[in-house]
C-alpha cells in the first residue's frame, strides 16, 4: 500500500479545535446510562469489570476512528456510502439497508427512553418533582433542541466543560478514596465475567461504544473536514484523545463505587452521589444531580438526530428539518423514548436495559463500518491499516460473543 504522506504539525488552536465530532460522540456516550451502569458494576462487582472499559475504549478509538475517516475520504455517512456501495444490487441493497435500520432504531428507542429517564433523575433529585412528570416535560424539549438544524454544534460548546469537569471530580475522587491498585490494575486487563454480571458487561460496552454514534461521527465529520491529506491526522488527534478521556471517566466511575459502593443498592441519583461523598461531602448529590442532567442532555439530543441520520442516509432524505420525514424520525424516536420513562419501571432498570439493547445490536454496526473502511474503491490510499482491520475483527468478535451470550440468556 502506499505510504500516506507526512503532515505537518498543527497548531493548539487547531488541535483543540479538532476535538468538536468527538465530544459529540463523548457527550453521548457519557450520559446517564453509563454513569449509572459503571456506578452498579462498581457497587455490585468491584474492580472485576473494569475491563469491560478497558474494551470499550480501544473500541470507540478504532471504530469511532474508522467512521470519522469514511466521513473525511467520501464527504458521506456510512448510510450514504452503503446504499451507494449496493447501487446495482437492488435486492442486496434493501436487505442491507432494513438491516442496518432495524437494529438502529431499537437501539436508538432503548437509549432515548434511558436519556430521559437519567436526566429526570437528576432533575427529581434537586427538585423533588417526580421522575414520571420530568421526563415528559423534558421529552418535549429534547424535540425542540433536536429540531434545530444546528444542534450538534450548539451541544459541542456545552459538551467541552461538561466532560472536563466530570473528568476532574471523579479522577481526584478515584485517588481520594485510595482504592487498592492492584486489584484495579488486575480488573482492567484481566477479563472475568462474575455469576450474574453478563448483562451488566454488555450495559457498559452497550454505552460506551453506541452503534448509532458509528453514523452519527462520519456525517459530522464529512460536515466539519474537507481535506483528507489535511484534516485526517488532526482529527484523529481530537478523536482519540477525547475517547481516551471519556473512557477514562467511566473507569474512575467504576473505581470510586467500587471502592466506596460495595455492596450498596442502587436506585437513584441520591445512591450513586455517595461514591463522590469523600470529595465533595455535602454537595456531592447536587454535583450527581447535576451531572447527570448535563450528561442527559447531551445524549437526549443525540439519540434521536443519530437514528434519524441513519434513515435518512438509507432512504435518501434531507438531513435536517426541511425534510418531513427526518423531523417525523426525530418525533418517533423522542415519543417513544417519552413512553419508556413512563412505563413504571425502575429507572436505573431502564437504564440498564437500554444500554444492554445496544450492545445485542452493536455487531450490526461494526461489520458496517469495517466493511466500508476495508473497501479500496471507496477508501483508496486511507483503507484499513492490517492493524486496523486486526482490532476492528477483534472487537467485532467480542460484541457478537456476548450479543449472543447475552440473548441465549435470556432463554
Amino acid at each position: 500500500m502506499k505510504d500516506r504522506p507526512v503532515y505537518e504539525k498543527s497548531s493548539l488552536s487547531t488541535k483543540l479545535k479538532s476535538m468538536g465530532p468527538a465530544l459529540v460522540i463523548v457527550g453521548s456516550f457519557i450520559g446517564p446510562g453509563s454513569i449509572t451502569s459503571s456506578t452498579k458494576a462498581g457497587a455490585n462487582y468491584g474492580f472485576a469489570l473494569i475491563w469491560c472499559v478497558t474494551f470499550s475504549i480501544i473500541a470507540v478509538v478504532v471504530l469511532q476512528g474508522m467512521a470519522s475517516r469514511l466521513g473525511i475520504v467520501t464527504h458521506k455517512g456510512i448510510c450514504e456510502n452503503l446504499m451507494d456501495d449496493f447501487s446495482d444490487r437492488p435486492t442486496l441493497k434493501w436487505i442491507v439497508a432494513i438491516g442496518v435500520t432495524v437494529p438502529i432504531a431499537l437501539g436508538g428507542l432503548a437509549y432515548m427512553g434511558g436519556d430521559l429517564t437519567g436526566t429526570a433523575l437528576g432533575i427529581s433529585a434537586l427538585t423533588g418533582v417526580p421522575i414520571r412528570i420530568v421526563a415528559a416535560i423534558w421529552g418535549v424539549g429534547v424535540l425542540i433542541i433536536s429540531m434545530k438544524n444546528n444542534a450538534l454544534k450548539w451541544i459541542e460548546k456545552l459538551l467541552g466543560l461538561c466532560v472536563a469537569l466530570m473528568c476532574v471530580v471523579f479522577t481526584v475522587t478515584m485517588f481520594v478514596v485510595k482504592p487498592d491498585w492492584g486489584v484495579v490494575f488486575k480488573g482492567a486487563f484481566v477479563p472475568s465475567v462474575p455469576k450474574g454480571s453478563l448483562m451488566t458487561c454488555i450495559s457498559m460496552i452497550g454505552t460506551t461504544v453506541v452503534p448509532y454514534n458509528l453514523f452519527l461521527h462520519a456525517k459530522s465529520s464529512a460536515e466539519t473536514w474537507d481535506n483528507p491529506a489535511r484534516d485526517i491526522p488532526i482529527s484523529e488527534f481530537g478523536d482519540r484523545l477525547t475517547m481516551i478521556l471519556g473512557g477514562c471517566v467511566t473507569a474512575a466511575v467504576v473505581v470510586t463505587s467500587g471502592a466506596v459502593m460495595r455492596g450498596m443498592q442502587v436506585e437513584n441519583a441520591i445512591d450513586m452521589a455517595q461514591q463522590l461523598k469523600p470529595t465533595l461531602g455535602g454537595l456531592a448529590v447536587p454535583f450527581m444531580a447535576t451531572g447527570l442532567i448535563a450528561a442527559g442532555i447531551s445524549s437526549a439530543v443525540c439519540t434521536p438526530l443519530g437514528v434519524s441520520y441513519v434513515c435518512a442516509g438509507l432512504f435518501g432524505w434531507k438531513c435536517d428539518k426541511s425534510d418531513k420525514r427526518f423531523a417525523a424520525t426525530n418525533i418517533i424516536v423522542v415519543v417513544f423514548g417519552i413512553f419508556i420513562a413512563l412505563s413504571g419501571f425502575s429507572p436505573t432498570s431502564i437504564l440498564m436495559t437500554a444500554q444492554a439493547v445496544n450492545g445485542i445490536f452493536l455487531p450490526t454496526s461494526v461489520l458496517a463500518t469495517i466493511f466500508l473502511t476495508n473497501r479500496r474503491k471507496i477508501m483508496g490510499e486511507y483503507v484499513n491499516t492490517p492493524l486496523q482491520i486486526a482490532l476492528g475483527l477483534f472487537v467485532f468478535a467480542v460484541a457478537l460473543i456476548m450479543g449472543v451470550s447475552s440473548v441465549v440468556s435470556l432463554f
